[in-house]
């Protein structure tokens, strides 16, 4: 069991408060919290782990024949509930002197609060991202490469197995049970295989700003209902999406977003797949500064009326930490970072690729380096 880059800081929170653990399905959430309730003998077996999606234990639940004994007591999936919110409150407002509580949820459990009272102050909220480069290399697991999480992603199971069968027929899997379960569990759709003819296109947008409207003409649908769904998949951690910042001296564009995918390894290009992982890396440093340390932060991209681009820019509290430029080849720094670095408060640019050149460019003030040496010296969780 490799303990994940979050438990810590779970275990300590665990003392005070609830826990609420959000992220994809199947990156590693249930293995987490049953580590954490044994970490001898993880199983889901155990008296204190409960699955909403179990017959059985749906019935416990809401009987309240739960023996709060235990020290720490795990639901997972209870989101699924109307009034989950509601019947969670009441077990920990009740039994939170003796026992610990962690809520696990393949959505963002910070969304889905139908009908319940809210548990503003009783909480902290953590979002589990899929394993990294600088995760992996935190372990010293020596097989795990850069070249490794492109093929198969970061998700735990086809990344250690690293055969191309077995990605594949998870990923199939993976994506049936959120279309054909968690959207029919939370959600009033009707034209589920509209939304799967969605997601099978919305990978070929990865590193060119969203077009809604041609979405819609593709699928011959109104403008609402696709960014209904998309906010729909944002929700369930199926993809998210970065808005352009917009500094005062440049003309940026405004509204046009991108839009990236938890599991990189469904985009087939593979210079959008190196953005992706890109993305994925910097949204983790995001989320795990929110999460643990509290501060604001934010994933941006640049891009002006005149389509010069940055692909991303990292704020925190609103203010820009460094930029991003991602090239798959060892290429010299593209000239809009001197573009923007002379017309924005920018402190650091880099461009990262996949080759092994380390340099600077004084004419550009950008540093060009490996996305490994890049991970490394900024610390990506």
């Amino acid at each position: 069991m490799i303990e994940r880059y979050l438990t810590s800081n779970i275990k300590r929170d665990l003392s005070e408060k609830m826990v609420f653990i959000g992220g994809p399905r199947r990156v590693g959430k249930t293995t987490l919290s049953l580590h954490l309730l044994d970490p001898k003998k993880p199983s889901e077996t155990h008296q204190g782990y409960l699955n909403w999606d179990d017959l059985k234990d749906r019935k416990s639940l809401l009987r309240g024949e739960i023996k709060f004994e235990q020290k720490l007591i795990v639901f997972d999936e209870i989101h699924k509930f109307k009034n989950w919110r509601n019947l969670i409150k009441g077990f920990y407002d009740k039994n939170k002197s003796m026992t610990s509580f962690l809520i696990t949820g393949s959505a963002r459990l910070d969304y889905y609060r139908k009908g319940g009272d809210s548990l503003q102050g009783r909480y902290h909220y953590y979002r589990l991202h899929p394993f990294s480069l600088g995760e992996m290399k935190n372990f010293h697991i020596s097989h795990m490469d850069l070249q490794t999480l492109l093929r198969f992603g970061g998700f735990p199971e086809p990344l250690f197995k690293q055969d191309s069968i077995t990605h594949k027929r998870w990923q199939r899997e993976r994506l049936e049970r959120v279309i054909y379960q968690d959207i029919r569990d939370l959600e009033n759709i009707k034209e589920i295989s509209l939304i799967e003819l969605l997601i099978e296109h919305l990978p070929s947008c990865v590193g060119s700003p969203l077009s809604i409207k041609s979405l819609k003409d593709l699928i011959q649908v109104s403008h609402e209902s696709v960014e209904r769904w998309i906010k729909i998949l944002e929700r369930l951690y199926v993809c998210f999406r970065i808005s352009p910042f917009g500094a005062p001296k440049i003309r940026a564009v405004k509204k046009e977003q991108k839009i990236y995918f938890w599991d990189w390894s469904q985009v087939e290009n593979s210079g959008a797949r190196f953005e992706n992982l890109v993305a994925s890396h910097l949204l983790k440093f995001c989320h795990f500064r929110e999460d643990t340390q509290g501060v604001k932060m934010e994933l941006r991209y640049i891009r002006d009326t005149d389509k010069r681009e940055i692909d991303f820019v990292v704020l925190e509290n609103k203010k820009p930490l460094f930029a991003i430029e991602c090239k798959s080849g060892e290429k010299n720094a593209s000239p809009h970072h001197k573009y923007f670095r002379e017309r924005t408060l920018i402190p650091f640019f880099f461009q990262v690729h996949l080759g092994t050149r380390d340099h600077g460019n004084a004419s550009t003030g950008v540093r060009v380096l490996p996305f490994a040496s890049f991970c490394k010296e900024l610390q990506l969780p």
